[in-house]
């Protein structure tokens, strides 16, 4: 299976140019061809803390953990790493990191010159990040390895009988933080003990205070806002209906998950007359417009401090549905889709009643209009929601009891 592995991982670097017609697939080449250059930035003589995170979603989930350790070792070179284009480029100029840039091609040759340029202390993945050929070099190198908030469900590959390869690559992790009981428990059956449940770092991260938008406060004003966050075409063809019927004193904010010029023209054609994207639009025409289309990247996190109400999108396709814990800080109710079932959050959401699927149009309509009617409605289930938040804090500081030590 390694074998196999390898040879199949080089063919796809080596067709992946054939694939320029991509945006993504060009930036995720030519990303990779600037990274060796970048590492030999490093000095030779700082201590490196390296993350690596598949997308922005994880990166989101590690930075805390980042966070803080870079406060308490200030003088170490952090390093950053992103498998995704989209989670690159929204986080390349971050400030936490010294280096931000992409995780090579996991071929064996590529793997061992990162390591010998890296040289880290200490190598955190995140969450789902499983990459044969690093981890291997990594514990031959005897790196200090972590998972953060790991994840893990019976179906996946390491709980079944032909994953006997990949079970073998959990045993090379130094401690694998993960989220819950059921995580711990599935380690535990395959006989990895090096594991605790530490919860999910994410709930550390929302909920901060966050700098005001001048252009939401304005959009906004006296009226209620609906802001729908991370949006596909699936979850905007459900929300279609529900904003035609809204009322003049409610508006929309919506921030699609992908930003091509076609599929933003395409998402405009379907709102209200007056309906506006955020780039091309004066503050003055924000009064009275009752969409405002956010087609840029970076602020969707302080807009829910805005709403009334939340709509956030993934849970209609087979995207996966996106980060429910930034509104639900904000202690407002939040609506999703009906493929949520791998996302723990939203499950406990659901039975506790302050985040509520739908699957139809029809569906999607009723229940807006229901919280748009009943304000009190509306005060439960965001206090429901604000309160699992605040109750789930302290992922981090159990995270960082082991990793200062390591240190």
């Amino acid at each position: 299976m390694p074998l196999l592995y390898s040879f199949l991982i080089s063919i796809a670097k080596a067709f992946t140019p054939m694939l320029f017609t991509s945006t993504k697939a060009k930036a995720f080449f030519l990303g990779r061809k600037k990274l060796w250059k970048q590492l030999e930035a490093i000095p030779p003589n700082k201590k490196v803390v390296w993350m690596h995170c598949a997308s922005l979603g994880e990166y989101e989930q590690g930075l805390p953990v980042l966070s803080e350790l870079k406060n308490k070792h200030p003088n170490y070179f952090y390093l950053v790493t992103f498998f995704s284009t989209s989670g690159y480029q929204v986080r390349k100029h971050h400030s936490i990191a010294t280096l931000t840039t992409y995780l090579p091609w996991d071929t064996k040759t590529d793997v061992k010159r990162f390591i010998a340029l890296v040289n880290p202390s200490m190598a955190l993945f995140v969450k789902y990040e499983f990459w044969p050929n690093l981890i291997r070099e990594v514990q031959r190198k005897h790196i200090p390895l972590f998972l953060i908030s790991g994840l893990f469900r019976k179906h996946q590959i390491f709980f079944k009988p032909w994953g006997v390869s990949y079970r073998k690559l959990l045993y090379e992790f130094t401690h694998l933080f993960v989220q819950n009981e059921a995580s711990l428990k599935l380690m535990q059956s395959i006989g990895v003990q090096q594991v605790s449940v530490s919860g999910d770092t994410r709930f550390d991260r929302v909920g901060v205070s966050k700098k005001p938008l001048r252009f939401m406060h304005t959009f906004v004003g006296a009226r209620k806002c609906i802001v729908a966050g991370s949006t596909w075409p699936e979850d905007e063809v459900l929300l279609a209906e529900a904003i035609r019927q809204t009322p003049k004193d409610w508006c929309w904010l919506i921030a699609p998950h992908e930003m091509h010029e076609e599929k933003l023209n395409h998402l405009m054609k379907q709102l209200p007359k007056g309906s506006l994207r955020y780039t091309q639009s004066s503050e003055a025409a924000l009064v009275h417009c009752p969409v405002l289309v956010l087609d840029t990247v970076g602020v969707l996190n302080r807009c829910y401090g805005y709403g009334t109400l939340a709509y956030i999108g993934g849970g209609m396709g087979t995207a996966g549905l996106h980060n429910i814990l930034e509104p639900a800080a904000e202690g407002i109710p939040i609506v999703i889709g009906k493929n949520y079932h791998k996302f723990p959050e939203a499950k406990d959401l659901i039975t506790q009643g302050g985040v509520i699927s739908v699957d139809s149009v029809d569906s999607c309509t009723q229940t807006y209009s229901l919280l748009m009617e009943n304000r009190e409605l509306r005060k439960t289930k965001g206090t429901t929601n604000k309160n699992y938040v605040l109750t789930h804090k302290g992922a981090t500081e159990k995270t960082l009891s082991l990793l200062n030590h390591m240190l």
